[in-house]
């Protein structure tokens, strides 16, 4: 079922994350090369099941915003390449590791590598990544990246532990899943848009700055992949619409649907999530209640919340070409919906 959310004001074109592509183009060529590098092994299982995910075509989003907010203060170096590869790497260690944790069958459309090669080397491929990217993170030299990163990674995996925690609990909060998404998602957000001006050697303003707008974009980012997963379309999503409710996930329209609910309502979704009564049928009743009760148009209104944020965290900053496209990375991530 798709989902059509009216936009709050009227805008003469869809946005895009074109124009980050084309002013990155020359910098993430460059990145994708040390990739290529340095996902190789003597062990032949390692590049395989590396470029299986690194090949699988994901935007790349997170290390392009490295590459960005360094380029926008002035960059001249190739510190930003190491780093934005660190951070492409850190991101995929973690897609290996959710989709075990997970038991997840497709990524971007593609079988996962769990399913390909077994959990123990999707676990193991991503330690050997993200092993890679702290060697790399250590080559820039900057003890304020490296701190950055390092503490980012520390950040993500208790967002994992989290979300454990709280796994098929329908007594889950809005902070609590406000708290998990904050660490699993929008830390890394956050770290790869402030590095770049770390060595870009920009003042303390500027890296909050890129920090805040790092983690609002991550919160506004995650906020409509909840919502595409209960209104989306398979194609667009590389999954199946759906499998956060089949692995009992516990995402925003979820938890609004259950708190306004009736306690009948109430009772669906303990069974359903917490009792692991998934069924089809059971999903066509889940989309039902999320649209009675406004769990999408609310999770939809969260994300421009934390978008309208994460723009004001830029208002101060010269204008430029890099600004600009920054810019419309936020109304391009919350447009996915529309």
């Amino acid at each position: 079922m798709g989902v059509v959310i009216p936009l709050e004001e009227s805008k003469n074109k869809q946005a895009s994350v074109k124009p980050l592509v084309d002013l990155t183009k020359a910098d993430m060529e460059r990145v994708n090369q040390l990739i290529l590098s340095k996902a190789g092994s003597d062990v032949q299982m390692i590049p395989e099941v590396a470029n299986h995910l690194i090949s699988s075509g994901g935007k790349r989003l997170r290390p392009m915003l490295t590459l960005a907010s360094a380029a926008m203060f002035g960059y001249q170096g190739d510190s930003h390449i190491k780093l934005a590869t660190s951070v492409e790497f850190m991101h995929t260690a973690t897609l290996l590791h959710d989709d075990v944790v997970d038991e997840s069958d497709l990524r971007r459309g593609k079988s996962t590598a769990r399913m390909i090669w077994g959990n123990q080397a999707s676990v193991l491929v991503g330690d050997f990544l993200l092993g890679q990217a702290f060697r790399m993170m250590v080559d820039v030299g900057s003890l304020d990246a490296l701190d950055v990163l390092s503490t980012a990674a520390s950040v993500i995996a208790e967002g994992e532990v989290l979300q454990l925690s709280v796994a098929k609990n329908m007594e889950t909060t809005e902070d609590d899943y406000l708290s998990v998404i904050r660490a699993k998602t929008a830390a890394l957000f956050a770290a790869a848009s402030e590095v770049g001006p770390i060595v870009a050697g920009t003042p303390k303003a500027h890296r909050n700055a890129l920090k805040s707008y790092g983690m609002n974009l991550g919160l506004a980012f995650q906020l409509v992949d909840d919502v595409l997963d209960y209104g989306g379309q398979a194609d667009d999503l590389g999954k199946n619409v759906g499998d956060d409710f089949r692995e009992g996930k516990i995402t925003l329209p979820v938890i609004l649907s259950y708190r306004r609910g009736n306690e009948d309502d109430r009772a669906f979704w303990r069974a359903a999530i917490e009792g692991g009564d998934s069924t089809e049928d059971n999903l066509h009743k889940a989309l039902h209640l999320i649209n009675r009760y406004g769990g999408l148009t609310d999770t939809i209104a969260r994300a421009r919340h934390y978008g309208t944020i994460a723009r004001d965290a830029l208002a101060p900053l010269p204008e430029s070409p890099w600004k600009a496209a920054l810019l419309e990375v936020i109304d391009f991530c919350i447009d996915r919906v529309n």
